[in-house]
């Protein structure tokens, strides 16, 4: 049993719109294949995954670095201990050889892509659903998500963010999150009054999105005229790695604050942790799997949540994919973002399970479920 091929392809998001700091009309993504001798149905199982939403194709690294690292194993090297299987995390630290420690950025995402395949692929091979085969509880098949858009695009204005709430909540989502930072504080409160107008007041079911965008000076003034709302969170006021502002911000804010999506290992998450003044029966974690070294790094980081004193139903990862779903329900995190609208064919869920009340349903798909969303697995299947 080994793995024969790891493939990449570079593919194009495309979306029309922006945040605070990213115009993602040139965004693209790396879809992964990785394939291994093991036969069903006379054809070779194959793992599949991808980078998270918010950072680029990774090719280069994938190709010249990560993937004949994999492929120069002998088959023994490859599997795990009992020898039914590959060993994801055993093959996670062989594409890390000869790198040296921090400075993750680009290769933690890299790594993301490959690894995800590989738990995709070895989740196949023991044939159940890889939420299952890392720790799901059974009883527990239903997650909480939560919808996230609320982009800037001139042409719909505040009317068409309002609208595309509404429709949030028609699908079965009961709160959503939308994007600041990116228009002046008195445009950002119109369209944040705008949807708490449509929520009947409840700021517990509206999020907001700074994306990193705000020094401390900024941040604190959108701090001071956001209090009042009692919104579910602020997110990302400024640059993630400034812990010092992070906890400036905290100490000023009385609300939640969620961070985390834009630190991409196990020691960075710590930091925050460590130095960012979070508290943690407020405020929340939201750090990317697929963005953050993938599946065995995010069980690191949630073993350390709770080794630092927090829940992990604090841990609300970023991403919006089965991927993250799945990690969800295994490590009985606190929910999952979902883009119900953006970042397609990748953000989303299974075709077959719809939003009811806020909840989804986990896949009972062998492996990460990407076969039950048609239109992201006509991509993979191009790697095929």
């Amino acid at each position: 049993m080994q793995i024969t091929d790891i493939r990449e392809q570079s593919v194009a998001m495309g979306a029309a719109m922006r945040n605070a700091v990213i115009d993602f009309s040139k965004m693209t993504v790396s879809a992964v294949a990785v394939v291994t001798d093991v036969m069903r149905d006379g054809k070779p199982v194959i793992g599949y995954g991808f980078n998270s939403n918010g950072r680029y194709a990774q090719g280069e690294i994938i190709r010249a670095r990560l993937a004949p690292r994999i492929l120069a194993l002998s088959s023994e090297e490859q599997q795990n201990a009992a020898g039914d299987n590959i060993d994801p995390a055993r093959l996670r630290a062989a594409m890390l050889q000869n790198e040296k420690p921090g400075g993750h950025g680009e290769r933690a995402v890299a790594v993301a892509a490959v690894e995800i395949a590989l738990w995709d692929a070895a989740a196949k091979i023991a044939d159940v659903p890889l939420w299952r085969m890392i720790g799901g509880d059974e009883a527990e098949s239903r997650v909480f998500v939560y919808a996230a858009g609320g982009y800037y695009d001139a042409e719909k204005g505040i009317l068409g963010l309002v609208e595309e709430v509404r429709g949030y909540l028609a699908q079965g989502y009961t709160w959503a999150k939308i994007k600041i930072g990116g228009a002046s504080l008195e445009e950002d409160m119109r369209r944040i009054e705008a949807v708490l107008e449509l929520l009947g007041g409840d700021g517990s079911r509206l999020a907001v999105d700074a994306n990193g965008r705000f020094d401390l000076q900024t941040a604190l003034k959108y701090s001071a005229a956001m209090a009042p709302y009692n919104l579910r969170w602020f997110e990302e006021p400024g640059d993630p790695l400034d812990y010092e502002l992070n906890a400036e911000i905290v100490r000023n804010y009385p609300n939640a604050v969620a961070t985390g999506e834009n630190l991409l290992s196990l020691q960075d998450a710590t930091n925050l942790i460590r130095h960012g003044a979070l508290r943690r029966s407020t405020d929340y974690l939201q750090f990317d799997p697929a963005l953050a070294y993938g599946v065995t790094e995010t069980i690191a980081i949630t073993a350390m949540m709770e080794a630092e004193g927090w829940s992990p139903r604090r841990f609300i990862p970023h991403g919006g994919n089965l991927l993250a779903l799945a990690l969800t329900g295994a490590l009985n995190l606190g929910g999952c973002e979902s883009y119900p609208g953006v970042f397609q064919p990748f953000g989303g869920f299974a075709d077959d399970t719809p939003i009811e009340d806020g909840y989804v349903s986990l896949p009972d798909a062998p492996g990460i479920g990407f076969e039950k969303k048609a239109a992201l697995y006509e991509v993979l299947l191009g790697l095929s």
